[in-house]
């Protein structure tokens, strides 16, 4: 078994443009897991030299409680990745979680990443070690996705970026992270692929974003699939998506009791010899008592 990399919470990734100053302070005020400042997408070219100090002032400035503060870069293929990070890093690295990394292509462009951290880290005598976040949402990524998940003790997380991986293998679809017209999930495939890649490299795996923030209902439908599917959290575009994603992505205290029940009456069966034991209408073993472990350690994680 691989062990844990991360244990921060990822329940609810909020995204926030990193040129808004307003958006910004909403984000640290609220109940997400994890937030990230945003210097790609979110931002026009003119502005992304300007957004670097806008996002560290935030991070230096704002009260964030306990979310994971986290900076989306650039990806390695533009002008801006490598001075996104020294920016970052040089002006806030105390106040800085993760940097999250998109389009990387193969395991090269994740230790690009992390070399440089590094030598940030080096440099500036750095408490702590910056966690690296990637997105998967290329077509040549998915292909190299288990060689990505194992290239640095850095990498804390997978996230499946479908927008982008839509338009990369030519999928037709109307909006991202909504999928109609095609008989099952066309997002199955890809999220199954990274999330096994994860789960063996010892990291998390994330699902991607859901346009359509006012059909609650739609998104929490793929939040459940990306839980049944092993991912421990999703993407939130707007403060409504954030409740739902904790909701779902964490287990019920009922849900919680029962599996530490059956944990210790597992190990009660172990210790006497017993392999396996029917409780409460469950047969309990080593691969059962496995599975609940999960719920456990989930709860553990939030406090529960």
């Amino acid at each position: 078994m691989t062990a844990k990399k991360s244990t921060r919470l990822r329940r609810s990734q909020l995204a926030v443009p990193g040129v808004s100053e307003k958006m910004l302070a909403k984000a640290a005020a609220s109940q997400a897991d994890h937030v990230f400042c945003d210097l790609e997408d979110a931002v026009a070219p003119k502005s992304k030299v300007g957004a670097r100090d806008t996002i560290c002032n935030a991070l230096n400035e704002l009260d964030w409680g306990k979310s994971v503060r986290c900076v989306r870069v650039n990806d390695i293929g533009t002008q801006w990745c490598h001075e996104d990070i020294i920016h970052i890093v040089e002006k806030a690295g105390h106040n800085l979680d993760t940097i999250m990394l998109p389009k990387p292509l193969c395991a090269s462009d994740v230790l690009f990443a992390d070399t440089l951290l590094s030598q940030l880290e080096q440099k500036l005598d750095l408490p702590h070690k910056i966690g690296l976040e990637v997105l998967i949402e290329e077509v040549q990524a998915m292909q190299n996705v288990q060689e990505i998940a194992t290239s640095c003790e850095r990498l804390e997380c997978m996230i499946f970026g479908m927008g982008d991986y839509s338009a990369s293998q030519g999928l037709v679809v109307e909006d991202i992270g909504k999928a109609s017209g095609y008989p099952g999930d066309i997002f199955h495939y890809p999220r199954y692929q990274m999330t096994i890649a994860a789960r063996a490299a010892g990291i998390d795996a994330i699902d991607g974003p859901f346009v359509d923030f006012k059909d609650e209902a739609n998104y929490a439908e793929e939040c459940r699939r990306a839980l049944t599917l092993g991912m421990v959290g999703k993407w939130a575009i707007h403060p409504a998506q954030i409740a739902p994603a904790l909701a779902i992505f964490s287990p019920s205290q009922e849900q919680v009791d029962f599996a530490r029940e059956i944990i210790a009456v597992y190990r009660e069966a172990e210790a006497q010899g017993i392999g396996s034991v029917g409780h409460k209408g469950v047969m309990v073993d080593a691969a059962s008592a496995r599975l609940f472990q999960n719920t456990a350690d989930r709860a553990d994680i939030i406090g529960l």
